[in-house]
């Protein structure tokens, strides 16, 4: 594994490092959630050093760097005030969406006029116009920490992804039945995600301009969608008043019902797969897994009631649970 480069991201504070193997490009994300203004950065710039394979000792320096940044970050807290920079006559038509890059030097417009098009946000001119679409451009999205792609949806039925550096499109995604109204890219990049007024949601592959897979289960459209930290949970809502939250990895495992418990530190979730997990909140990570099966059948509801898990027949302690 070769390092490419490393991406600070600013919250939750953590960093990026882009790596290359096989010739492959991969990304890989250290969390740096217990960062305070208090915190000493040589430390623990030692201490990721150490833990990470990826970063050699000759790298220091440049981890102290980013995490002096991240300090920074958490201790600024001078009120600012905002006034207005410049206006742009953008399309001819009303817009619909904007978004900016991570680091907001660009940013991206669409609208009725069927375009999408790429500004420099302190100059205020044109860069790109993206045109492609055969009706409304609704929906669009860098691929931020990296900023090299824009993803667009449209009321004809299609997503495109294109070269945020020269304005090629790279794929054009057919598959929904609706108007796409949202998309988002997960953290690596490498999975466009696309919801659809046809009431479903669908996967795909960056890369080669595949689909994965299409998430069918609401009953209305899905107007929002994002992925998790790590990629691997993709949360869509709809008008149907419901909020679905999909495995990505195996395309299946609907979640059936998610609570809190009592003191709101910790997570409980069902899936259509058999199982129930545990999360705690602040870390993200699965503190316990459940597996229910009983001829095939969908688990039932769940509950929770201080520390006991009760799924169906089955209750135990969630402190003697383990992954």
């Amino acid at each position: 594994m070769k390092l490419k480069r490393m991406l600070l991201r600013y919250y939750p504070p953590g960093v990026i490092l882009e790596y290359e193997q096989g010739g492959t490009v991969k990304s890989k994300t250290i969390d740096i959630l217990d960062l305070r203004p208090t915190s000493n950065v040589s430390s623990l710039a030692e201490e990721i050093i150490a833990s990470e394979p990826l970063l050699s000792a000759s790298r220091i320096k440049t981890v102290e760097t980013l995490l002096s940044r991240l300090k920074q970050k958490l201790e600024s807290d001078t009120p600012r005030q905002y006034v207005l920079f410049k206006k742009l006559e953008a399309h001819v038509m009303p817009l619909t969406n904007c978004a900016f890059n991570k680091s907001g030097d660009r940013f991206i417009t669409g609208s009725y006029d069927r375009l999408c098009k790429l500004w420099d946000t302190m100059k205020g001119t044109e860069l790109l116009s993206l045109e492609g679409h055969k009706n409304v451009v609704y929906a669009l999205a860098f691929n931020n920490p990296f900023g090299d792609k824009i993803a667009t949806g449209s009321f004809d039925k299609t997503a495109k992804l294109w070269s945020a550096e020269t304005g090629k499109c790279h794929h054009t995604f057919k598959g929904h039945n609706g108007e796409i109204v949202c998309l988002a890219f997960n953290p690596q990049s490498s999975i466009l995600a696309t919801g659809s007024m046809d009431n479903t949601s669908m996967l795909w592959d960056v890369r080669t301009g595949n689909d994965i897979c299409k998430f069918k289960g609401h009953s209305g459209e899905v107007i929002s969608l994002g992925f998790n930290t790590a990629g691997d949970l993709l949360l869509t809502g709809s008008f149907d008043s419901t909020v679905n939250v999909w495995d990505v990895r195996s395309g299946k495992a609907e979640i059936s019902n998610v609570l809190f418990d009592y003191p709101g530190n910790r997570i409980l979730s069902g899936s259509m797969d058999g199982t129930a997990k545990v999360w705690d909140v602040i870390t993200g990570k699965c503190l316990a897994t459940l597996r229910y099966m009983i001829n095939n059948d969908p688990p039932p509801p769940i509950c929770y009631r201080k520390n006991i898990l009760t799924i169906a027949y089955v209750i135990l302690e969630v402190i003697q649970m383990k992954c």
